[in-house]
């Protein structure tokens, strides 16, 4: 299996080592390419996100590790950027003017349509309640919502190569009303945007970072036949934040794919989005 991971985080943000930990770990498991993608600045403080004023320094230690690994393991420059709004996102001009190898789209916090109210989708269950019921009047149906209508503009905006994990809000609403997965107005919209996403060329991770202790995919595994059939190229990364996480899931996500009738998944070679078979 040719082995590659292009969302991956370090002690430059909510990452739980220094990144030349993660680098070598991806080379003990025989990768032929690893990118870091530390969360990007954010305009308020946020634990998770890395400062600006460590940018540079972020972007000089990768360039001392493709040095010292040149060789051994093809080394990108990454960033996880998340969309807030028309003037914070991937297409942000500050963000665009970054010497990155590849830019990842993300979304992180929603904001209510009429409150302007932020919330973050992510976290622990009990802050994610709590945050629900204090923004979103305990609606789930409105964050989905708004997630997806945050999701759908910054596939439009665009300025990045892949989208993280798409469907990623699904995992917290589900705890607080499992019905919403499977109901139709969800699906529906589920299906809308992967559309946008096809139009736009942009590429979809699957994430295997909640696989091996959910057996949950995001994209959920119920999307993977309509991502083919749309012709939405993807690509398998673990979202690590442990050096041992680098190639987590990366079989089982493989496997769905071939069950899914998927024949190619994309990585980086020599800096070229290139497909591999997930044979």
């Amino acid at each position: 299996m040719d082995l590659s991971n292009y969302h991956s985080h370090c002690d430059f943000c909510d990452g739980k080592a220094p990144m030349e930990e993660f680098v070598k770990a991806a080379i003990a498991e025989g990768f032929h390419g690893y990118g870091i993608s530390s969360h990007s600045p954010m305009p308020f403080e946020v634990s998770c996100a890395m400062p600006r004023d460590r940018v540079t320094a972020y972007l000089d230690e990768i360039t001392r590790l493709k040095r010292a690994y040149a060789g051994q393991i093809e080394l990108y420059a990454g960033m996880e950027i998340d969309y807030l709004d028309e003037q914070h996102g991937p297409a942000s001009p500050y963000f665009q003017a970054l010497p990155l190898d590849y830019r990842i789209g993300s979304i992180h916090y929603v904001t209510h349509p009429l409150t302007g109210q932020r919330m973050d989708i992510d976290g622990n269950e009990a802050r994610f309640r709590a945050a629900l019921a204090e923004r979103f009047d305990d609606d789930p149906a409105a964050l989905v919502n708004a997630y997806y209508d945050a999701s759908e503009r910054m596939v439009e905006l665009g300025g990045f190569d892949f989208i993280a994990h798409p469907d990623k809000v699904i995992m917290n609403v589900t705890r607080r009303d499992p019905s919403i997965a499977g109901s139709r107005w969800y699906q529906d919209r589920v299906m809308a945007y992967l559309e946008k996403i096809a139009a736009s060329g942009v590429m979809i991770e699957i994430n295997t970072k909640a696989y091996p202790e959910h057996g949950v995919l995001f994209p959920a595994e119920r999307h993977l036949r309509a991502i083919r059939e749309l012709k939405i190229p993807v690509l398998v990364n673990s979202d690590a934040h442990y050096p041992r996480a680098v190639n987590e899931g990366r079989a089982a996500a493989f496997r769905l794919l071939r069950e899914a009738g998927f024949r190619h998944a994309m990585c980086l070679k020599a800096g070229k989005w290139t497909g591999i078979p997930v044979s």
